[in-house]
């Protein structure tokens, strides 16, 4: 038998050796899937040409065009996170733009969470040719947290002044707020070496967790005033995108805490905790309701259902989550936040401005929603 024939032999022989190797590979040296991040970069040039107006958002709010307020200021988390993946020199330059025009500051209000969470982009423009100029700004801000610290109460209550005159906002008594303020504390800590923002968002972080945590039901109610709300059935209501925000953040937060570190080892076991009750909770059609006891009859929601993606997947690539077990959960998901596509190339379906669950329309779009669509594209792309 010639040589080459011995060698095509054995190559035959190997494969199926091969191509289990292959299928075990730990996730971090897998090459990206190129199909999620070329819809990513297509949804997000979409949206940057839609950023001067708000006739696409259903309903708008006073932050909605405010590009450094929440509403725009997830989107361009999303964009970060896409131009790594993606390794877009565009992109990238589109988020350094953005940023000096905003002259990296954050949105008005000192202690409220929404405000604070366009940092999370000027700190990663830090490190992505911006220079230190970025952080100023940011760390002036949570400076001044840290020497005004609010001892408010974190129990919810809305004066006939109106929203924005509700005192625990200075706090993170709503669960969104677990998204928006500690990933930008922490990462701050890690850029500086000054743990004392780390140690204030963690100690809050677990404050909020302790009272707005179900441990029956291993969900978040959006602030206290859920606690004893039910629907017809009574079931407890447990918003989509709330909890979305609160499992998205984790996934952010936890690979900047020390490896070992009891804060670490104790998210982690909440990520888990959170990440097992939400793969019983995901629908046949791969979207979770929008309020997530209740899912009959539920249109499909892409906000929650992007940051749960999203979550999963990072979860099992970090070795947090069995990926027999949840690859398809993130799978669904992902098919699921495809078919949102609208015609006319927005992300649909996707929840307005709320605090609680709601109707939702085909062409219903919004900034947030799109930054989680391309958080869950670049860990879907990295499975």
């Amino acid at each position: 038998m010639s040589l080459c024939r011995l060698a095509a032999l054995a190559l035959l022989c190997l494969s199926p050796a091969i191509a289990h190797a292959q299928a075990h590979k730990p996730a971090a040296t897998r090459p990206l899937a190129r199909e999620p991040i070329a819809l990513a970069t297509k949804l997000a040039n979409w949206q940057l040409d839609h950023m001067d107006g708000a006739e696409h958002v259903s309903r708008v709010t006073t932050e909605t065009k405010n590009p450094r307020a929440w509403e725009q200021a997830v989107f361009w988390i999303g964009v970060t996170a896409l131009a790594d993946a993606g390794n877009s020199p565009e992109l990238r330059k589109a988020v350094l733009d953005m940023g000096r025009a905003n002259q990296w500051l954050p949105a008005r209000r000192p202690f409220h969470a929404d405000d604070l969470v366009i940092t999370q982009s000027y700190l990663w423009a830090a490190g992505h040719g911006a220079g230190p100029a970025a952080i100023g700004p940011t760390r002036k801000a949570f400076d001044y947290i840290l020497a005004h610290r609010p001892r408010v109460t974190l129990a919810f209550y809305q004066p006939p002044s109106g929203y924005d005159d509700t005192e625990c906002l200075k706090r993170w008594c709503w669960c969104d707020a677990l998204f928006m303020a500690p990933p930008a504390m922490v990462e701050l800590s890690r850029q500086t070496g000054d743990r004392r923002y780390r140690d204030y968002a963690m100690r809050e972080y677990w404050a909020t967790t302790d009272f707005l945590f179900d441990p029956a039901e291993h969900l978040f109610y959006r602030d206290s005033r859920f606690f004893e709300r039910r629907d017809a059935q009574n079931r407890k209501q447990f918003w989509s995108r709330g909890n979305g925000w609160v499992f998205a953040g984790m996934a952010r937060i936890i690979p900047l805490l020390e490896k070992g570190s009891a804060d670490r080892v104790r998210m982690e076991a909440l990520f888990r905790e959170m990440a097992a009750r939400l793969k019983e909770l995901q629908k046949p059609d791969g979207y979770w309701s929008p309020s997530l006891l209740a899912p009959e009859d539920s249109p499909p929601e892409s906000s929650g259902t992007g940051f749960y993606t999203y979550g999963i997947a990072w979860g099992i690539r970090a070795g947090l989550l069995d990926r027999k077990s949840y690859e398809p959960v993130a799978r669904r998901g992902w098919a699921a936040l495809t078919r949102a596509i609208q015609p006319d190339g927005r992300l649909g379906w996707v929840q307005q401005v709320s605090d609680r669950p709601e109707k939702v329309e085909p062409n219903d779009t919004q900034f947030y929603g799109v930054g989680a669509f391309l958080l869950a594209a670049t860990q879907i792309a990295a499975l």
